[in-house]
């Protein structure tokens, strides 16, 4: 252990508060509390070996830390989970960062609101519904409220300059109040029946949607009372298949723990009026913590996301400072909110379902992860590397004949995706393909930069035979990189000479590996490949689609480069500048009357 860590460890008092540590950059790596701080680091920093394999891990990157203290373990407690709200450290305990929880959002003060997926809570007084464990739970959510409720989802600027209903109009998806006459007041009933849906008041719906059927039969209004008939079947469907699992009627969330190595799987079932509406897992990291503190550290951050509480939190273990989260759900939701574990009766047989359900997710993620690393271990025998291929990067280059050159780097770590660690590139100054530049230029970028924010991989995967293997060789050796990670190029079979499988190419030999013995590793590879290439293609798409729509401009004389890049600043976006107005041009430097009308006449036509 360094002198000058334990040094500071000797001064710390034995206090309640927060400490912190932080690696070689500086960066916060790990935040932790303690009823008292000497004690706590006393057990990182004053014993000289460590059995815990995960703790001898992290010491070994802590270059320095700080501590917090506070007047009592509450307060540490509460300051722990702002600050890893605050810095999201490495080896925490981490709800996966919103971008990759999707959740729904409705804000009831628009006249005509939409429900849509986004990515983050803002604090603009809509409602939120989540986070969902999976673009696809979400995804399937929104198909039922779109056929049952007929919602748009379109965003604001699209809604306010649409000419004609779209596409989920004509599939009888959205009432299409963009082009339609569609009462606002009954759109809200509308809006205010999903919210309840969302709410697993599935069946408070059905009745009212009933009462409406019946009221517009009474009228003679057939079409209507037949539209409410479809809705009150499909909302039928979906209560079926919801379990009624508590006979007081009442909202929970039951969650269970299911914990192996460095793997956790954190199971919540969602109980709305006594119905199992849900069962979604949370893969989380264990960090460095233990079995409670994992609960513990994921229902703060869980609780801090989502907007709808229930009555009660039901858990299969007991928790530090249960008390505090209790009093803290109480007072967001406005009423008291109780987090317990059940010990006997209904309630328990309700958590030992979320326990098996959680160590059956826990399985499935095991396999996978077993399977994951035999390949990454495949890939290491193969290309026979003196360490194991934790990290895998691979860069694909994207253009159509010549235009919007891109790259993609993607990263697989310990065989699988870790889209956090994805990059995209804009190809510079290139008018024209040239591999070998671009390889140059993406590669140069990506490793000026590995000092200040990311670590080299294990293995550069190449798409491309020999002539692609060579040309990354050769810019790793101007770059002074070669030798400090393996290379290897990956190559398509050519089914016209008979090959059944793709090449392997590797720096110093002519001939392609033999992986008929490695198929696992063949295939991890294949996937880095493929997932590179299609990310790639995808940002040179959009890169392309945007070029596109920006040449609006291109036909309008008086609008260059400078007048182009200051409308769009100004507008941020062609759908703001359709709805500008003449006068809010003509407040711009260098646009005249009838060079506002030509570039609104302009956009507009583009639009319809």
């Amino acid at each position: 252990m360094r002198a000058d860590l334990t040094q500071k460890y000797h001064q710390t008092p034995h206090a309640p508060g927060v400490y912190l540590m932080k690696d070689a950059r500086k960066k916060i790596i790990y935040v932790g509390k303690a009823k008292d701080l000497k004690k706590r680091l006393g057990s990182y920093f004053a014993r000289q070996d460590h059995t815990d394999g995960k703790t001898a891990a992290l010491l070994a990157m802590v270059r320095d830390f700080d501590v917090i203290i506070t007047a009592s373990d509450h307060e540490a407690f509460i300051l722990e989970s702002n600050l890893i709200k605050e810095y999201r450290p490495r080896y925490n305990v981490l709800l996966k960062d919103g971008k990759n929880y999707p959740l729904l959002r409705i804000d009831m003060n628009e006249p005509f609101p939409a429900i849509q997926r986004v990515r983050r809570i803002q604090n603009d007084q809509a409602l939120y519904f989540g986070p969902y464990s999976s673009s696809r739970s979400v995804n399937q959510t929104l198909g039922q409220i779109q056929k049952i409720f007929k919602l748009r989802k379109c965003r604001n600027t699209q809604f306010k300059n649409r000419s004609r209903p779209c596409l989920n109009y004509q599939i009888n998806a959205c009432l299409g109040p963009c082009c339609l006459k569609v009462d606002e007041q009954e759109y809200k009933q509308h809006v205010k029946d999903a919210v309840l849906f969302l709410k697993g008041r599935s069946g408070q719906v059905i009745q009212k949607l009933k009462a409406q059927m019946q009221a517009h039969a009474h009228a003679l209004e057939f079409e209507k009372a037949a539209q409410k008939r479809d809705a009150v079947t499909a909302m039928t469907h979906i209560l079926e298949k919801q379990v009624v699992v508590a006979a007081d009627l009442k909202d929970r969330d039951v969650l269970a723990l299911a914990v192996e190595k460095e793997m956790a799987v954190i199971t919540m079932m969602i109980v709305r009026s006594g119905r199992l509406i849900d069962t979604v897992h949370y893969p989380v990291d264990p960090g460095f913590k233990e079995s409670h503190e994992i609960l513990r550290a994921f229902l703060w951050q869980y609780y801090d996301v989502t907007r709808f509480l229930p009555d009660a939190v039901l858990l299969d273990r007991e928790i530090e400072n249960m008390d505090v989260l209790a009093s803290r759900l109480s007072e967001q939701k406005h009423r008291k909110v109780t987090v317990h574990v059940p010990m006997r009766g209904e309630k328990r047989r309700l958590v030992e379902m979320a326990d098996v359900n959680a160590a059956r997710e826990l399985e499935k993620l095991r396999i996978k992860t077993e399977a994951a690393q035999s390949a990454v271990t495949q890939v290491q025998a193969l290309l026979k590397m003196d360490r194991m291929p934790d990290r895998i990067e691979c860069f694909d280059n994207s253009h159509l004949a010549g235009q919007d050159p891109v790259s993609s780097m993607v990263v697989f770590t310990r065989g699988r995706p870790d889209k956090n660690a994805y990059r995209r590139y804009i190809l510079r100054d290139m008018d024209r393909p040239d591999d070998y530049a671009g390889m140059t230029q993406v590669l140069t970028r990506r490793f000026l930069k590995t000092e200040k924010e990311m670590d080299f991989p294990d293995l550069l995967v190449v798409d491309g035979g020999k002539g692609q293997l060579g040309m990354a060789v050769a810019v790793l050796k101007e770059l002074n990189l070669a030798g400090r990670f393996a290379v290897a190029g990956l190559a398509k079979k050519d089914e016209a000479k008979g090959e059944d499988m793709d090449k392997i190419y590797v720096p110093g030999r002519s001939n392609p590996l033999n992986t008929a013995s490695f198929k696992q590793g063949l295939f991890l590879l294949q996937q880095v490949r493929d997932e590179a290439h299609r990310f790639a293609v995808t940002f040179q798409r959009k890169r392309r689609k945007k070029r596109s729509r920006l040449s609006v401009f291109d036909a309008i004389p008086g609008v260059g480069p400078k007048r182009k890049k200051l409308l769009l600043q100004q507008f941020k976006g062609l759908e703001n500048l359709k709805a500008a107005s003449v006068d809010e041009l003509t407040s711009l430097p260098g646009i005249t009357e009838k060079l506002a009308e030509q570039i609104l006449a302009r956009v507009k036509a583009e639009g319809s």
